[in-house]
């Protein structure tokens, strides 16, 4: 199939889902146009059967906000009448399900007459937040009635979606994935693990676009915590609006040396398999796929018990799970399994056994190419 994948590039879970399910798709000879205004983040060097379009939008005096679903439909139209493109793949309903709908609209009425079917996965902020706001909830609906499939990447955000927009079409549910040949606890990880930690410390990461929802705040309040208890060092991976108050507070608390920032990074995996203890206390995760990726590396992701995360994780089996904000319990989760090297060891197997067995790619992208099918039988 020849493909076209429109996400947002930047450091987040609907990004790097999208960008992995078209690295996914192009290694089963899939051809795979991603359709952007910048190169995703995690499509770091060429590959086979991977294009990259950039949407470049005029910015014209007469326009306060530059115009970017209209030049990305118009971008749209064009890669799949020159690529002959069978559908498109949008990841986000505002404003990429609407940018495909305007190219399904342009390429029908056009000289070729030709059709464009589009499926949209819903991700979470989309529908919980954007979605929501009262000027957006009408297009959002309309959007989503509109496209010729709908995917939700857990059962919790196609029960929020269907109740909140009071949509007629199915939703179908394809969970986010993992690579559990590239996530994995390889044999250079005891000596990566040095860099950051001397033999006798623990290392606890967090991984986000550190926006407010993440709660990075709390994942230094709770690392302050462990410290006093557990000899250990905490990485931080990621960027955003809340690094700055993660940073005075570390320093505030004076665990400022212990609390490494590294940034954006483009081989998280790198990070993650040197770690024993995943913290995300974020206020809602409609997946949690930093907690998957976690998992897959034999780290014990602690979490809050919101959205999807009880669809991931196994409460004292693969993972904790404790309430927004209590950070106290979160703390002591982590003292505790840090503390028990046994059990730290056989929690950080079973949840990469349960990564494997239910979030591989493996079994996840067949489903894509499934849906895809019969999205496009229905549409011939």
């Amino acid at each position: 199939m020849k493909i076209g994948i429109t996400c947002y590039p930047t450091y987040g879970g609907s990004g790097v889902v999208a960008t992995e399910l078209g690295l996914e798709l192009a290694q089963r000879g899939h051809d795979i146009h991603f359709i952007s205004y910048a190169q995703p983040i995690r499509l770091t060097e060429p590959q086979p059967h991977i294009h990259f379009h950039e949407v470049e939008v005029s910015r014209y005096p007469l326009f306060d906000y530059p115009p970017y679903d209209l030049a990305l439909a118009t971008r749209m139209a064009e890669v799949a009448e020159l690529y002959d493109l069978d559908l498109l793949h949008v990841h986000y309903a505002i404003p990429h399900s609407v940018s495909a709908l305007l190219a399904r609209q342009m390429l029908c009425h056009g000289p070729t007459r030709r059709k464009l079917p589009f499926v949209t996965t819903l991700h979470g902020t989309d529908i919980t937040l954007v979605g929501l706001d009262r000027s957006y909830l009408p297009i959002t609906r309309y959007s989503i009635e509109e496209s010729d499939g709908v995917t939700a990447i857990s059962e919790y955000l196609r029960e929020k979606t269907l109740k909140e927009f009071d949509v007629k079409n199915h939703i179908e549910v394809v969970y986010n994935f993992v690579n559990c040949d590239v996530y994995l606890r390889d044999a250079q990880a005891p000596k990566r693990r040095l860099e950051y930690a001397s033999a006798g410390e623990r290392i606890l990461v967090h991984l986000s676009n550190f926006r407010p929802v993440k709660r990075l705040t709390d994942v230094v309040e709770i690392f302050d915590r462990v410290r006093k208890e557990v000899p250990s060092k905490l990485l931080l991976v990621g960027d955003g609006p809340d690094r700055s108050k993660a940073e005075w507070l570390a320093v505030q608390k004076g665990i400022h040396d212990h609390v490494i920032f590294l940034g954006k990074q483009d081989r998280v995996q790198e990070k993650l398999a040197i770690s024993d203890v995943m913290l995300l206390p974020s206020e809602l995760e409609s997946f949690g796929l930093a907690a998957l990726e976690a998992m897959a590396c034999k780290v014990v992701p602690i979490t809050t018990r919101v959205g999807g995360l009880p669809e991931v994780i196994e409460h004292g089996r693969t993972g904790f799970m404790a309430e927004v904000g209590d950070i106290e319990t979160m703390a002591r989760y982590a003292i505790d399994l840090l503390r028990d090297e046994k059990k730290l060891d056989i929690m950080g197997v079973q949840a990469r056994a349960s990564a494997q067995a239910r979030f591989c790619s493996t079994r996840i992208i067949p489903q894509y190419e499934q849906f895809y099918r019969r999205v496009l039988e229905r549409s011939s």
